[in-house]
């Protein structure tokens, strides 16, 4: 009996042993892993850990404390390299970066998420501010409607008040010696419509001061009609016939199922590995994608890390209502935070996977967002093909269908949508696409044809009373290529025009190639389409077979330059649009091409001042920065919601590979339906 009693209290003692330790842990870290990527996101616990220790020591009782950005502090590359390529994993380090507001001071905090203890506390002195908080957003666009004057602008134009929403746009920095976080209020027409960007109440500006959430600056200076409603409702519960042109159904299976595997965040594809991370600011992160080498019969490194680091949408309207609309989406707003949950069937296909994300809320409690980004296989286009008829008697016509795997989410910031993709292909490209919907910005205008705009009105009457107003949206890509391995080099392949003049041949003119390996930031700096040439990153350490540097080619797009002159407030700000291509050294502390605070930013912690430095770059590890812009000129097709317009760019293996990669890559098997077999 005595036995028995002992071996109850024991099993009692380490069952609450093991009780108390689950909740501990389950506060600082979560469920316990055994592996975990480095690049992981911070899970929920992870988040809360963090609030806990920040508001422990600045409680609430006697600080007034708002969370700005809670994300995971990078990991050094060595470490991260080495985890990857290490079969007996174990865990390393994790630490949260954190920037918040304690009262009036901005503080960056590093916590070290294993011992739950702040690894340095600092206040930040300088221009800018942290990116704003959803929910000081969402309070100060509702200052309006409880402001005297505003709600006596409304009666004035005989509007009904209930059917008024608003909404709040960064104010930049033009040359102010003092900057107070501010936002700038407008306000829109819902009534009769769910398409509240297309109505505007133009006439009236108003600044809102979100430290006290008080509007500090009112002016309403004239009245121009609110575009009217009729045919600007997108709502598909809210149509009436007759519709668009019919779409028959389809069917979309796969019997043996999905081609990839994932786990946690690590995802396996045909010839690719690598990892799907998330930022509060970046949104989506590779990192760490490998390719298989059927030749060599391993993995080799391609992409180390690849993120949108800056989206800036400056707008051309000068006038007192517009002039401060231009806008940084990422360091401003965060596009991760301004992610939107995808629409199983719609945003992606049937047989997508989902992901859930958690970023911190003002107060610094988790936000969870669903269906954060889908991973999903694409099909029905064409890998490789050749008809050959130049073989007497015989026709010979192989073709092989392509497969491809899509990472996407759709980021909405304020009246667009973003919708980003990451695709990979088995032949080893790398292709990013960006495709904007959503609405324009409209300018009222007491206008109705285009033959009565007696002045520039800085954009195209896509209706009545509705002028779209021209812009530009730049996005600046974020690429740490290590090519099989962290040394890498940009190599300029310049196209060149030789004259024939010794009468060697009866052709007077051929181009040719010359080659020329970049050896510092300033001379990397490249803007598109001023002459012919190929841009890759090469490993001059690795060479194939007939002795060519493996590499990545990096094949763009349309290139837009900026038109602003570079000292004008905004060009200063996003100068890191000034040229297409930068290339730095890698420094973990480099990674938003627009600073760290870009809210009020004036332009002195961007790619443009880094790259003055003009630091080696031959023959190390180095980042490519590639901008994507689109000068959008709206036409009455974007209006009242505009199809899909698209852009991207492709990361296309260079003498990587001995040869063609998937020569001998099969096309899937087809599966029909409706004729009795497969």
């Amino acid at each position: 009996m005595k036995l028995l009693r002992l071996l109850s209290l024991l099993t009692l003692f380490f069952s609450l042993l093991f009780i108390f330790h689950t909740q501990a842990t389950s506060i600082s870290v979560g469920p316990l892993k055994l592996t975990y990527h480095p690049f992981d996101p911070l899970s929920k616990q992870e988040i809360t850990l963090v609030q806990t220790i920040v508001l422990k020591k600045y409680p609430t009782s006697t600080h007034r404390v708002n969370f700005h950005y809670v994300g995971l502090d990078d990991p050094e590359k060595s470490t991260v390299l080495k985890w990857v390529s290490s079969s007996s994993r174990v865990q390393t380090s994790r630490n949260a970066f954190v920037i918040v507001m304690v009262n009036s001071e901005i503080h960056e905090i590093l916590i070290n998420l294993r011992s739950s203890n702040i690894v340095s506390d600092k206040v930040r002195r300088g221009n800018g501010f942290p990116t704003l908080t959803v929910d000081e957003q969402g309070e100060a666009s509702l200052l309006p409607l409880k402001y005297g004057p505003f709600i006596e602008s409304v009666k004035k134009r005989g509007l009904n008040l209930s059917e008024v929403v608003c909404s709040d746009f960064t104010v930049g920095w033009y040359g102010e010696v003092k900057s107070r976080r501010a936002l700038r209020i407008e306000c829109f027409m819902k009534e009769d419509t769910a398409n509240i960007y297309v109505r505007p109440i133009n006439g009236i500006t108003m600044l809102a001061d979100i430290h006290d959430m008080k509007i500090i600056q009112y002016h309403d200076k004239s009245m121009e009609p609110v575009p009217k409603s009729e045919n600007t409702e997108y709502r598909a519960s809210h149509m009436k016939p007759p519709f668009g042109p019919k779409l028959h159904s389809f069917a979309s299976h796969q019997p043996e199922g999905p081609g990839f595997t994932i786990k946690g965040h690590t995802v396996s594809w045909a010839n690719w590995n690598f990892h799907i991370g998330y930022d509060v600011r970046a949104g989506i992160i590779i990192s760490t994608a490998r390719i298989y080498d059927a030749e060599v019969h391993k993995y080799r490194h391609v992409l180390y890390r690849g993120y949108i680091s800056e989206l800036f949408v400056p707008y051309q309207d000068p006038s007192e209502e517009w002039y401060y609309k231009t806008f940084f989406d990422a360091g401003e707003f965060g596009f991760g935070q301004s992610m939107v949950s995808l629409e199983p069937l719609q945003d992606c296909p049937p047989h997508a996977q989902f992901f859930d994300v958690y970023y911190a809320g003002r107060d610094g409690t988790p936000q969870h967002l669903e269906n954060a980004f889908c991973v999903f296989e694409n099909y029905g286009a064409i890998n490789w093909r050749h008809t050959e008829t130049g073989i007497p008697n015989e026709e010979i016509r192989e073709v092989r269908s392509d497969v491809s795997l899509v990472v996407r989410s759709v980021v909405t910031v304020g009246n667009y949508d973003n919708v980003m993709d990451w695709e990979f292909k088995t032949s080893g490209s790398i292709k990013p696409e960006i495709s904007l919907s959503g609405m324009l910005e409209i300018k009222a205008v007491d206008v109705k044809h285009k033959d009565e705009m007696k002045q520039d009105m800085h954009g195209t009457l896509v209706s009545e009373h509705s002028v779209g107003v021209y812009h530009d949206h730049y996005y600046i890509y974020h690429l740490d290529f290590d090519i099989d391995g962290v040394d890498n080099s940009f190599v300029k392949t310049n196209l060149k025009t030789v004259k024939v003049t010794d009468n060697s041949s009866k052709r007077k003119s051929y181009w040719t190639t010359e080659t020329q390996v970049v050896k510092t930031e300033t001379d990397a700096k490249t803007k598109l389409g001023m002459s012919p040439s190929e841009l890759a990153l090469v490993n001059p350490n690795k060479k194939t077979s007939t002795g060519n540097d493996i590499g990545y080619r990096l094949i763009p797009n349309a290139a837009a330059h900026p038109l602003l002159i570079e000292d004008d407030y905004p060009q200063t700000r996003g100068a890191f649009t000034n040229y297409n291509i930068w290339v730095t050294p890698y420094n973990r502390t480099e990674k938003w091409a627009g600073g760290l605070y870009v809210d009020q930013s004036r332009g002195e912690d961007t790619l443009a001042i880094w790259t003055k430095m003009n630091r080696s770059i031959e023959n190390k590890d180095i980042v490519l920065w590639y901008v994507v812009g689109i000068h959008h000129v709206p036409c009455q097709e974007d209006f009242p919601l505009m199809p899909l317009l698209s852009t991207g760019f492709e990361l296309r293996p260079n003498n990587f590979f001995e040869r063609n990669p998937v020569l001998k890559t099969l096309s899937p098997k087809h599966v029909l339906y409706g004729c009795g077999k497969p």
